[in-house]
């Protein structure tokens, strides 16, 4: 038998999930419509229907709004990239595939991309959706370290000991990729074709990884170069 105490909860819970909802469509909308830079947070809580002091209990900054919105887009591209890259048995190729949905999503609304990059690595430090943001970074990073201790072990060496330098690697696709995706803003390269110039250096990036993998024996100690030896 459910308390009135209880019910009253449960219908708190529920308007505040309704609110919710209501300004991440308004936000999202709006950033589809107009970019962010030209919407504003008054703009999102009318078309959500909730005051504006309201709105900042959900998102402190119209930056947050944009986190808010652009995570769910993050982690529909990273699904769709995990699943493609399972088809792939190249590991320069399965990094691609798990990257090129971001890349995709980016072009629908660049203006809004390079926003929510900014706001992703130099936003607030303690705010919630700037924080979910970099754990869906931390995943990517994690995909890619996975795919790349998993290419190790095909080449016989101790998979135990070498995911610390696998993350490495991924972090620097996720260096790569970001600043691809801020070129719109920086100016830098134009009329380089982004998808080749991703490609070639997650080549590079993978090469370099599976290249220093001989340095590395099975109990996970880093070998001298050749031609050196330890005194």
């Amino acid at each position: 038998m459910t308390t009135p105490g209880a019910a009253q909860v449960g219908r708190r819970l529920r308007n505040m999930r309704d609110k919710q909802s209501r300004i991440f469509e308004a936000a999202a909308a709006l950033f589809a419509e107009r970019g962010f830079d030209s919407v504003t947070t008054q703009e999102i809580s009318e078309r959500a229907d909730v005051a504006a002091g309201t709105l900042f209990r959900y998102a402190s900054s119209k930056g947050e709004l944009l986190l808010m919105v652009y995570n769910e887009d993050f982690r529909a591209a990273l699904e769709l990239g995990d699943q493609a890259s399972r088809a792939e048995d190249d590991p320069v190729q399965a990094v691609l595939a798990m990257v090129r949905p971001i890349l995709e999503a980016a072009d629908r609304r660049v203006e809004n991309t390079v926003a929510y990059q900014r706001e992703l690595l130099f936003g607030a430090p303690a705010e919630q959706y700037r924080a979910e943001g970099l754990a869906l970074v931390a995943r990517l990073e994690a995909m890619i370290a996975d795919r790349l201790t998993a290419a190790a072990t095909v080449r016989g060496v101790d998979a135990n000991h070498l995911f610390a330098r696998a993350l490495l690697a991924g972090r620097s696709v996720f260096a790569v990729l970001h600043l691809i995706l801020a070129r719109p803003s920086t100016g830098a390269h134009p009329g380089r074709d982004a998808t080749g110039d991703l490609r070639d250096q997650i080549a590079q990036i993978v090469a370099g990884f599976l290249a220093s993998i001989g340095e590395v024996d099975v109990e996970g100690r880093t070998s001298p170069p050749a031609g050196r030896r330890t005194q």
